[in-house]
């Protein structure tokens, strides 16, 4: 299918890795120009590589945190006008809400919830004027159904999804769409770090680990991250225009609820 998305720029938070990575690289793919991020100047630099070798894109590259107003301000320098914004970051430890003081409260809240809202709204109404716009948000499955370890990470990208609904109704005239991606279980290096810890607790081989994590998916596999970068740029393409304020769960059929 061509996604009609062709010479069209992004804005693809958190990238050098992992699903960031994986959106990147779909977007690239279609023909878009990909602005990519990182912390990690040569993560970035062998990303950026990989993507332009793979697709023959033009791809620009940002280091620095997203939660830093600086880093924001020089993806909006290099990619001034983007037709598409993809938000992501990674998320807070896992631990025990009874040792997160508000500190840690804030740290998750500044890196999950509130640089991703200012990105929206700093691209937002330029969307509007052109009237094209796509903004996705990597969240996680947790959003929909949260565990009390990942309570920093729920607790900070459920308010990014609230009040993404309510932008969205907005700019929907538009032709502005704003949707959720939530993961679980893609075979990322995050989810290795987690098969680890899960080990390190259980006592068990990594093997195990990944044999424990595979039983608990109904599809009895792990995602890979081109599938989610795939549905990424659907819904970043043209024909996803009437699709918009919704949650997608990338989770191999797991969740067990019908909302």
């Amino acid at each position: 299918m061509n996604l009609g998305i062709r010479g069209r720029s992004a804005i693809v938070c958190a990238s050098s890795k992992g699903l960031g990575k994986a959106c990147a690289t779909a977007l690239a793919r279609e023909g878009v120009s990909v602005t990519i991020n990182s912390r990690n100047a040569e993560h970035l630099a062998a990303a950026a590589e990989e993507i332009r070798r793979e697709t023959g894109a033009v791809v620009t590259e940002v280091v620095g945190d997203i939660a830093a107003e600086s880093t924001r301000k020089a993806l909006l320098e290099a990619c001034p006008s983007p037709d598409i914004l993809v938000t992501n970051n990674g998320g807070p430890m896992p631990g025990r809400y009874q040792d997160w003081d508000r500190d840690a409260w804030i740290a998750a809240l500044d890196a999950n919830m509130l640089a991703p809202v200012l990105m929206i709204g700093a691209v937002v109404d330029g969307m509007v004027e052109r009237g094209f716009g796509r903004i996705v948000n990597i969240l996680s499955a947790m959003v929909k159904s949260p565990l009390a370890p990942m309570g920093l990470s729920a607790g900070a990208r459920t308010g990014l999804m609230s009040f993404c609904k309510g932008v969205s109704r907005e700019v929907a005239p538009f032709n502005v769409t704003i949707n959720n991606l939530l993961p679980e279980r893609i075979d990322t290096e995050r989810q290795r770090f987690m098969a680890e810890l899960a080990a390190g607790m259980r006592g068990q081989t990594i093997e195990q680990a990944y044999d424990d994590i595979r039983g608990s998916i109904a599809a009895r596999r792990l995602g890979t991250p081109a599938e989610f970068g795939d549905a990424c740029a659907y819904l970043c393409s043209s024909q996803a225009g009437f699709l918009s304020g919704q949650n997608l769960s990338l989770d191999g059929g797991t969740y067990a609820g019908i909302l």
